[in-house]
């Protein structure tokens, strides 16, 4: 069984990944395995154009595993339009007790949203009836009958995503 995915949102430049990544340990300290799962509109690179890898993928490989005794990565070449769907993506990652997804806008999952109003970007809760809750340095400036959480509150925020996907901690 696939794990229970939850999104963390926001407009670029808000703290998505920083809010990621402080969270992770939280999760571990209680005991949870977390999976990560990131969109990218960019081109991925692993390794620099010259090594060995990126030379498979250029001479034609479809698919090329670079692996050591530490971690190991799967690189896909992909056609135009072919982009793994998120259920795709998620179906090839070990067990874990819940999956981090940053991005995939479009997908139905329960999600958080980000929101630094001294950014000046226009939030995506009003548009987005995924987002459950918003996790901002600046509750007084977010008009939003939402959960608001602050974004340094790890702990209120872990316990919402686990709460949310009924995940006892």
């Amino acid at each position: 069984m696939n794990a229970p995915l939850f999104g963390i949102s926001g407009r670029s430049g808000q703290g998505k990944t920083t809010l990621i990544e402080a969270l992770l340990p939280w999760f571990r300290a209680r005991g949870l395995v977390v999976n990560v799962i990131k969109h990218s509109h960019h081109s991925i690179e692993l390794e620099p154009p010259g090594k060995d890898s990126a030379r498979f993928r250029r001479a034609g490989a479809g698919e090329v595993v670079i692996a050591s005794p530490y971690r190991y990565a799967i690189v896909r070449e992909l056609r135009e339009g072919n982009e793994p769907s998120l259920t795709e993506l998620a179906a090839r990652l070990t067990h874990a007790d819940l999956t981090i997804v940053e991005g995939f806008a479009r997908e139905a999952i329960p999600r958080l949203e980000v929101v630094r109003p001294s950014v000046g970007r226009e939030p995506l809760y009003k548009t987005d009836v995924a987002i459950l809750a918003i996790a901002t340095d600046d509750a007084s400036a977010v008009d939003s009958a939402l959960p608001l959480l602050r974004l340094d509150d790890l702990d209120r925020i872990g316990a919402f995503i686990c709460e949310t996907l009924r995940i006892a901690v």
